[in-house]
């Protein structure tokens, strides 16, 4: 009875001091509070009927009252006061508005904060500043700065902050979805979750080499670890294969339209654009580089890019565009190939034959699979109706054959029906943000979730030959992971 006391309790030191030993990095950081009081405008530059002024630090409260007047004590916390704001120094009245009170720790972050809801002109902002900045103990804050004392102070970790960063760059709906997600802790969870398992491991690790020796140690506890490393490191890996879809999202998808000359490469482009972005000609090699314009297409955010016509040529200046064109269709996440449907073969069924062959120019090895490349016969209304119908039947029953979009710039037939279709590629192209597992974001958060999966081979390659070794790998893995929320060292 006292030799299993003593191993549950020599197991619990053991497992404290890891714990203790791993968040003294970032608990360093939060225990030091800045000294100072910074201010900024938090409601961006521009014209606008409301901006909002924010302050934080120990001297906030002084400089609500004084600035807003207030002589008998602060207002209620998260209540707002409508106050006269007054310069502090000449007692000028600069502007009417409300003003709120959120004392730490019950902040953003995590100290005193106080807010001026002024009106939004130039002079307003600029006459409330320069009135917070003339009193004692008050700086400008720097960019991010009010972001870094939330992290110092534990009210957000680094992925909760990096979706902030994304909520506010959100330009289309789908990104505003993953970056809310993020934001209110799906991905650190996910994360946090890891490490506490890979926590619980090392500590059975460390017990076993502390105390294996004279018997003090439960038996199995290294069988508990070499059953939850291999699970453990499974989920990591599949959470690494996710080709890139929520960082996709996050950037915007690359989308390329290419084609041979004269196909209506231009006049696709401009009808997504829905403006005149790009020259429309009838001679062959009219546009020789790269037009980019960013889309919201469907909710999701797309780069498109319209590209020279691909043909051998002799002029120099369109050959360097043919150069550029196969370039970014080899950096394109999707392509749109364009195909002048006059160009066809008379006869339907020798229609994928050359269809085949013309992906083949087109299209990089490499990329030869039907979710990077959408096909588009343009130019339909040239053609019988009949003819149409037998192509569609030919394509229908070639099993090798991507689906084929079959519209008219001109009249623009068809055109809903290839933009549902596009709309479909780009969904399974960046997924659905809220559906499933948290997306990975960043390329930060993949490069150290990749050495934390290097850190655990580790452990199997050492776990019959030296165990401090072995120890050693699931302690970088653990770091790994704390890097990707800033709770490791």
């Amino acid at each position: 009875m006292m030799f299993a006391c003593c191993r549950r309790n020599t197991f619990l030191i053991t497992h404290k001091r890891l714990r203790l030993g791993f968040r003294c990095a970032s608990s360093a950081s939060s225990t030091a509070e800045p000294a100072d009081t910074i201010f900024a405008l938090s409601s961006g530059q521009g014209r606008c009927g409301v901006a909002v002024v924010r302050v934080t630090g120990p001297a906030a409260g002084g400089a609500l009252r004084r600035v807003a007047g207030l002589s008998c004590g602060l207002p209620a916390p998260r209540t707002a006061l409508l106050r006269s704001i007054v310069h502090p120094q000449s007692k000028e009245v600069l502007d009417r508005g409300l003003v709120l009170w959120f004392p730490g720790p019950h902040s953003f972050t995590g100290e005193d904060i106080a807010e001026f809801h002024i009106h939004g002109g130039p002079a307003v902002i600029s006459g409330v500043l320069q009135a917070l900045g003339s009193l004692p103990g008050l700086r400008p804050a720097e960019a991010g700065e009010f972001t870094r004392r939330a992290f110092h102070a534990g009210k957000l970790d680094l992925t909760e902050v990096e979706g902030l960063g994304d909520l506010i760059h959100a330009e289309t709906q789908a990104q505003r979805r993953q970056a809310l997600r993020q934001m209110a802790g799906d991905l650190g969870h996910l994360y946090n979750g890891w490490s506490e398992q890979l926590k619980r491991c090392l500590a059975h690790v460390e017990a076993f080499i502390d105390f294996s020796e004279g018997d003090l140690i439960e038996d199995g506890v290294l069988n508990q670890v070499d059953i939850a490393v291999p699970q453990l490191q499974m989920e990591i890996e599949k959470h690494l294969c996710d080709e890139r879809r929520g960082e996709r999202l996050r950037s915007g998808v690359q989308v390329v339209i290419a084609g041979s000359t004269n196909a209506g490469k231009s006049s696709l482009f401009n009808i997504l654009c829905q403006r005149p972005a790009a020259i429309v000609s009838p001679i062959a090699g009219t546009t020789r580089d790269i037009v980019e314009t960013s889309l919201d297409i469907g909710g999701f955010p797309v780069l498109l890019s319209d590209t020279a016509g691909l043909r051998d040529t002799g002029d120099c200046v369109e050959r360097e565009g043919v150069r550029r064109a196969r370039q970014m269709v080899g950096l394109a996440d999707l392509t749109l190939v364009l195909v002048d449907s006059m160009q066809l073969p008379q006869e339907p069924q020798m229609v994928s034959g050359f269809l085949s062959e013309y992906l083949k120019n087109v299209l990089p090895s490499a990329k030869d699979h039907e979710q990077g490349y959408v096909l588009i016969l343009n130019k339909s209304d040239l053609l019988p109706k009949e003819h149409i119908s037998m192509i569609q039947n030919v394509l229908t029953q070639t099993s090798d054959m991507a689906p084929v979009s079959i519209l008219s710039c001109h009249s623009r037939e068809g055109l809903d029906d290839f933009l549902t279709l596009l709309q479909d590629r780009l969904k399974t192209l960046c997924g659905d943000p809220l559906a499933g597992s948290p997306s990975l974001t960043q390329t930060r958060h993949r490069a150290h979730l990749q050495k934390c999966v290097d850190a655990l081979n580790q452990y199997y390659e050492y776990r019959d030959t030296d165990l401090a070794l072995a120890a050693e790998g699931l302690r970088l893995g653990l770091s790994s992971l704390g890097r990707i929320t800033g709770k490791g060292s």
